[in-house]
């Protein structure tokens, strides 16, 4: 399959379509967040709930090179067999995971010992990471009808199947609370069968691609896996972050209130963040064509700055007193700052779609290995600036913001190292 030549317009339509369903796929968390939080027990609710998630993403994440692996290799018929394989036994290796952390005592060592949860909320987490066992698979089967449609540039038909999942879910979040359905349950609830229904439409809308696979080269299974690996590996310390943020930010001062201000804000700053990443598939459809091409590089800062309003709009009074209040309702006393932390992240969706840009040319090269030193440089960040403010006495919001900058700001400088150090000796080479 030729790649097809760069300009802004074809980025920005191929990229569009991503950027709408990768915020759309995010948004559908703090909309199920409006669920989970109108039960008794309030923003402590959606905290636990997030919790369990952030357990599971953590898991799943370990599959997260998948989608970029398949984009690579899955562009034959053959290929694509060879991928359908190897993601099925990626889903049933980590579904075994997830069912291992459920049980006891696995459970309590996470939720009690690790993540230092109150007795009311380790029930919700671990109940919540069990539930969302459907939710998993559901990712893992979307894989393939998903590579299949961003492979032949069809990124509006996925569009479209995200449109389906988030008007459900939307259609959830106003429905369930009016009935007095809410709680961790009913939002597992919500956020489960829409993600089931994108994978439905996503099937019928790829069909026709896959069979128009040419035969073309075969890639074993052998060979998907080695470059899957590094990128699964740097993709599953990635998905750690949120959970060590947990550890550390559950250890300061007003621990309850830091993370409800946490959770809440990253309902925002994660959609908006995972939108500017989706600048990795456009780095690999649209590859550089001469040496020093740095036109897709522009367009990611201008596409982050822009994705970066909406934070800027949600620390207004007005429109964050009534998202943070009204729809996620955040006590008054935290009102204020949960307004501040949204403006503080209006920037990180710019270091997001360079880090993405960079990601995907790395993936390109076939330089998985450049990636994962990117997300072990990202993790080691994190964890580092967590460790150095905690004792320091930082509130548990700003300690999050500070390690949520710095962590991908130092993953962008490690690829861009490797793929120097690899471009240096190959030349060496000859």
């Amino acid at each position: 399959m030729t790649a097809v030549r760069y300009s802004h317009g074809r980025a920005a339509r191929f990229y569009v379509p991503l950027l709408l369903q990768a915020f759309a796929q995010s948004f559908t968390y703090p909309l199920v967040g409006s669920i989970v939080s109108a039960c008794d027990a309030g923003v402590n609710a959606l905290s636990a709930f997030s919790i369990g998630q952030v357990v599971m993403f953590m898991i799943g994440a370990v599959g997260g090179g998948l989608v970029m692996t398949g984009m690579v290799f899955a562009k034959t018929a053959e290929g694509y067999r060879t991928y359908r394989r190897l993601n099925s036994i990626m889903m049933v290796a980590l579904l075994s995971v997830q069912v291992l952390l459920c049980l006891h005592p696995t459970d309590r060592l996470l939720f009690q010992t690790l993540l230092n949860l109150p007795p009311d909320q380790i029930e919700i987490a671990r109940r919540t990471l069990f539930q969302g066992l459907v939710m998993q698979a559901g990712f893992f089967l979307r894989n393939l009808p998903l590579v299949a449609l961003f492979n032949a540039y069809a990124s509006f038909e996925a569009n479209l199947a995200t449109i389906a999942r988030i008007s459900l879910t939307f259609v959830f979040a106003l429905v369930f609370p009016h009935y007095g359905m809410t709680g961790p349950d009913w939002g597992m609830f919500a956020i489960t069968v829409p993600i089931l229904v994108e994978y439905v439409f996503c099937s019928v809308f790829a069909r026709k691609y896959v069979r128009r696979l040419d035969a073309g080269a075969p890639s074993s299974l052998a060979e998907q896996f080695r470059f899957t690996m590094p990128l699964s590996v740097g993709a599953g310390l990635l998905a750690l972050s949120p959970f060590l943020m947990a550890m550390f930010v559950g250890r300061t001062a007003n621990a309850a209130d830091m993370l409800a201000i946490h959770y809440v804000t990253l309902g925002i700053a994660n959609p908006v963040a995972y939108a500017a990443l989706r600048m990795q598939a456009v780095a690999i459809q649209f590859p550089p064509e001469w040496s020093g091409d740095r036109r897709l590089l522009k367009f990611a800062v201008v596409s982050g700055l822009l994705l970066g309003l909406l934070p800027l709009a949600l620390s207004l009074p007005g429109i964050g007193d009534w998202y943070y209040g009204r729809c996620q309702n955040v006590p008054e006393r935290i009102l204020p700052t949960a307004r501040l932390v949204s403006m503080m992240y209006a920037f990180i969706c710019a270091i997001q779609a360079v880090r993405g840009r960079v990601e995907g040319l790395a993936a390109l090269f076939k330089r998985p290995e450049a990636v994962m030193a990117g997300q072990v440089v990202y993790t080691a960040a994190l964890v580092s600036v967590l460790w150095l403010l905690l004792p320091l006495g930082v509130p548990g919001y700003l300690m999050a913001v500070s390690a949520i900058y710095i962590a991908p700001s130092a993953s962008i400088c490690a690829v861009y190292a490797v793929l120097a150090l690899k471009r240096r000796r190959k030349d060496g080479a000859r």
